[in-house]
């Protein structure tokens, strides 16, 4: 059975202070959520530390946004797999698309990037998606191949989430329609050599379409942006009805 991972991306919010406020509110509105649901959080670097210790003994795994291919080296404001699991980080996202489209990340940096997470035994949630020029023009299951072909090089697919994100939805309130993320996540798990990997939706994900979202057959998690940061709405989220 595939499993499920809910994960929220607080992208660049939430000081040290605020991440530890988030999880008081947010912890005891996971008391009754099946045990099957993988939740992570992923907090900016400055927030490992502090939650890592506030979610000690607790079901949420830690997550990073990023890290560098390298273990260590004149890489200036970069991040090491070493350093992340060093603090009990489990999970790290590789190829998201603000990386791609604001930091000059390719489809040879995100797949160094996962192998280096792996190498460290991190989980990387691998993101890819397409443009909303490229859905116009009929092209969203070809570019979404042919980064599967170059990201996946030499990794392994036992230890291994995926993030369909399709790019014109991310932080614009539209959605992909819930029939067509699961086509979409279907064409995605035809690329695998492994049946069995996570593959979440992600895109405008909230408590309002969470349900029909994960009623899909193909979907096996969200990866949530802007609506992981309240903790209401996230507990929601994470506690969809299935």
């Amino acid at each position: 059975m595939r499993k499920i991972v809910i994960a929220g991306n607080w992208k660049m919010h939430q000081t040290q202070a605020d991440s530890r406020e988030y999880l008081q509110a947010f912890l005891p509105q996971l008391e009754n959520t099946p045990e099957a649901r993988g939740i992570v959080l992923c907090a900016p670097f400055t927030s490992l530390v502090a939650m890592s210790k506030a979610l000690h003994g607790s079901r949420i795994h830690l997550g990073a946004q990023n890290l560098h291919w390298e273990d260590s080296g004149a890489y200036t404001g970069e991040i090491s797999g070493e350093m992340l699991t060093e603090i009990g980080t489990r999970y790290v996202i590789t190829g998201h698309s603000e990386r791609r489209q604001y930091f000059g990340e390719t489809d040879e940096t995100v797949n160094l990037r996962t192998l280096a997470a792996q190498r460290h035994g991190l989980t990387p949630i691998l993101c890819v998606g397409e443009t909303k020029q490229q859905r116009d023009a009929d092209e969203t299951e070809a570019v979404i191949v042919e980064q599967l072909l170059r990201d996946l090089v030499d990794v392994d697919q036992t230890r291994l989430v995926i993030a369909y994100e399709p790019i014109w939805a991310i932080g614009t309130g539209d959605t992909c329609d819930a029939i067509e993320a699961d086509r979409v996540i279907g064409i995605i798990r035809k690329q695998l050599d492994n049946p069995e990997v996570p593959i979440q939706y992600g895109g405008s994900v909230k408590p309002g379409n969470i349900d029909e979202i994960m009623a899909q057959p193909q979907i096996d998690g969200a990866l949530v942006g802007g609506a992981s940061l309240k903790p209401e709405s996230f507990a929601r989220i994470a506690n969809y009805e299935s």
